[in-house]
């Protein structure tokens, strides 16, 4: 594509002279000049294509990446899950089995009250009403002499 083909060369005298009327080595001039523009506009437009492809291509590896990423979050997630399901039903079971005690008990209890038995019923602390309160009475935090624990934290 460096030459135009033979047949499309103008062969008239005119075109191949100097001295004639000029308008052949003009009309040659622009087709040589736009047959090289059409080539640059064409490279230009390959270089254009063969970026996108490239980008296309990078944005397809990120992405299969990314799947990949989500998949093994996904994979944790459901384990996670799993874990905590099994707990789930753990604690749905000991709170069936712990309501079915509390009901026998209450059977009884009132069974009691209504044989006229005294029955006293000590408050049970629960430390889940008063969160702010903790369970168990606040103890001093005391030091030691140097000697007998004080280097345990040093290093």
């Amino acid at each position: 594509m460096s030459s135009p083909s033979p047949s499309r060369r103008s062969s008239s005298p005119e075109s191949n002279t100097d001295g004639g009327s000029g308008g052949g080595y003009a009309e040659n001039e622009r087709k040589r000049k736009r047959m090289l523009s059409n080539r640059e506009s064409a490279r230009r437009s390959r270089a254009r294509k063969q970026q996108r492809l490239e980008e296309l291509i990078a944005e397809a590896a990120r992405l299969q990446a990314e799947n990949a990423r989500v998949e093994a979050q996904i994979g944790a997630y459901a384990l996670e899950f799993g874990k905590v399901d099994g707990e789930n039903a753990v604690l749905r079971a000991r709170h069936g089995e712990l309501s079915g005690r509390l009901q026998a008990l209450s059977g009884v209890l009132e069974i009691f009250q209504v044989a006229g038995a005294p029955v006293d019923i000590p408050e049970i602390p629960d430390p889940l009403l008063r969160p702010w309160q903790p369970p168990f009475a606040a103890q001093p935090i005391t030091a030691t002499p140097t000697g007998a624990m004080g280097d345990a934290f040093q290093f």
